[in-house]
C-alpha cells in the first residue's frame, strides 16, 4: 500500500509529535506491505530527517513577525507542493500525523493527539488557534479513520466533536530504543557533564507552557529538607513554548545554588541518558494525551511521580506514584517516600520495565496498518 505520510513535523525541534511522527513511520517501513511517500513540507525526500532544519526556530519566529496571515500563506505553498507530488506519486492513502490534513482526493487518516487547543488555548499561537478552530471540526468530520493515542482522548474527541465511536482508532506509542536501563559506567560522560550523579537528582522533562505544571514539581521540591535538596538537584529539561512560561517561582538562591537546573533543550539521545540516571522522573503535567516521557522513564527503570489527570494513569498503571495537580503536599509526599523506600524503588523501577513491555511502536505500527486498510476499503 503507498501512503502519502506528512513529515514536516520534522523539520522543527523534536517534541512529542516530532518523535510519534518519526517512530511511527520508521516502524511503519518495516512493514512489508508499507511503502511511505514522505512529504516535508517542500518536497518528497527520500528518507526522514533526523535532525531538524538548521535555523528553523529563527526563520519561523522572523516569518511570523514580519508577515501577517503566515499559517494561511504556509498551508498554501505546502498544499502547492503536496498536490505536485500527489499527481507524481499517486498515493492511495494520505496519512497526516500531527494536526489538520491537506486536501486530498481520496482516503485519509488523521491522528489528534489531544484536545490542547480546547483546554488551554492560551499556549497555542494566536493565527495559529485561529488555523485549528477553522480547520480542525471540518478535517475530522471529512476523515476516513482518526488514530488517537490513548482511550482518554478518544472519549474526548467523541464528546467535544460529536464523531461516531467507529472512526476512531486507538493506537497506543512506544518507547524508542535508546530508552532502556543503563548502569552508572555507560552514563557517567553525560552525567559528568551537567554536574550530578547516578540516581542522585530528580527529573522534569518536556515544554515550559503553563499545562505541564512544572510549578507543582518546584513547590513540592522547595518544601523537601534542605539537607536532600543539596544532595539531590532538580534538573529540568525542556524548550520553550508559546509564550513560555515565565519561572518566577524558581527562587534566584536555588538557581544560583544549582539545586534546580534549567538546562533548556536537549537532543534525544541525552533526554534518554538523563532518563535512565535520575532518581524519578517529575511528571506534573495537567493535561495530556499520551505522556510519552512518563513510558520512556518506565522504559528507562527510572520511577514516576505524576499527576492522576488524563491519560497518564492509562499510560502508567500501577507503575507509577500519583498525586493531585494541585496538591503540592501530596506531591511531595510521594517524593519522600520515593527517597526513604528502596523496596518501593525497586518495586516501581521492575513494575515499570515490565509496564513499558506493553507498548511498542512496532504494535502502533501495525494498529495503524489495520487503520489504512478499514479506511482505504470503507
Amino acid at each position: 500500500m503507498r501512503i502519502a505520510f506528512d513529515a514536516s513535523v520534522l523539520q522543527a525541534p523534536r517534541t512529542g509529535v516530532g518523535e510519534y511522527t518519526l517512530q511511527l513511520g520508521q516502524a511503519l517501513q518495516q512493514l512489508p506491505e508499507m511503502e511511505l511517500c514522505l512529504f516535508d513540507g517542500l518536497g518528497w525526500p527520500d528518507t526522514f530527517p533526523q535532525t531538524p532544519r538548521s535555523g528553523y526556530g529563527r526563520t519561523s519566529r522572523l516569518i511570523k513577525a514580519l508577515l501577517p496571515g503566515a499559517y494561511p500563506a504556509r498551508r498554501a505553498l505546502m498544499q502547492l507542493r503536496f498536490n505536485q507530488g500527489i499527481r507524481r506519486l499517486k498515493p492511495e492513502l494520505y496519512h497526516q500525523p500531527t494536526l489538520w490534513p491537506l486536501e486530498f482526493d481520496g482516503p485519509t487518516v488523521m491522528t489528534l493527539h489531544d484536545l490542547t487547543h480546547v483546554h488551554y488555548p492560551e499556549t497555542q499561537p494566536r493565527d495559529r488557534l485561529r488555523e485549528i478552530e477553522r480547520r480542525l471540526p471540518a478535517s475530522l468530520q471529512r476523515a476516513s479513520r482518526i488514530l488517537v493515542d490513548s482511550r482518554f482522548i478518544a472519549e474526548e474527541a467523541i464528546q467535544h466533536y460529536s464523531l461516531p465511536a467507529d472512526k476512531l482508532q486507538v493506537a497506543p506509542l512506544g518507547a524508542a530504543p535508546r530508552f532502556h536501563p543503563r548502569d552508572e559506567h555507560e552514563l557517567q560522560e553525560c552525567l559528568t557533564s551537567f554536574g550530578v550523579g547516578m540516581r542522585s537528582y530528580y527529573l522534569c522533562v518536556g515544554t515550559l507552557e503553563p499545562r505541564k505544571n512544572l510549578k507543582l514539581a518546584v513547590g513540592a521540591y522547595l518544601g523537601l529538607p534542605k539537607s536532600l535538596r543539596e544532595r539531590m538537584p532538580l534538573v529540568i529539561v525542556g524548550g520553550a513554548g508559546w509564550r513560555q512560561e515565565q519561572l518566577e517561582y524558581i527562587p534566584a538562591r536555588e538557581l544560583s545554588s544549582g539545586r534546580i537546573r534549567l538546562l533548556g533543550y536537549q537532543s534525544g539521545e541525552c533526554v534518554a541518558q538523563l532518563l535512565a540516571g535520575a532518581h524519578a522522573l517529575l511528571f506534573p503535567s495537567r493535561y495530556e494525551g499520551f505522556g510519552l516521557p512518563v513510558l520512556e522513564a518506565l522504559a528507562s527503570a527510572t520511577p514516576v511521580i505524576a499527576c492522576d489527570h488524563a491519560a497518564v494513569p492509562e499510560v502508567a498503571g500501577d507503575a507509577a506514584l500519583y498525586a493531585d495537580a494541585e496538591d503540592s503536599d501530596g506531591y511531595r509526599t510521594q517524593m519522600l517516600r520515593l527517597i526513604e523506600d528502596s523496596e518501593l524503588q525497586e518495586r516501581l523501577r521492575q513494575g515499570g520495565l515490565e509496564r513499558s513491555r506493553q507498548f511498542s511502536w512496532e504494535r502502533c505500527a501495525r494498529i495503524t496498518t489495520d487503520t489504512y486498510k478499514a479506511a482505504r476499503y470503507s
